[in-house]
């Protein structure tokens, strides 16, 4: 459990969390459209994810 919550509060993860956050934050306000929002989003969690799958392969 306590692996779990120190790879959860790595600093790519709270990067990752705190941009979806900031954009969310921004098209809710309106001051970015749906789809810069969506190309924004898409890519920071494509990475996150990519990097974390290409992790998870190199333990293996």
């Amino acid at each position: 459990m306590k692996n779990r919550l120190d790879k959860l509060l790595s600093i790519k993860s709270l990067v990752t969390l705190a941009m979806t956050v900031v954009f969310c934050t921004l098209a809710l306000r309106q001051s970015i459209s749906g789809q810069e929002f969506l190309t924004v989003f898409t890519t920071v969690i494509a990475f996150y994810f990519g990097t974390q799958t290409i992790r998870s392969a190199d333990h293996s």
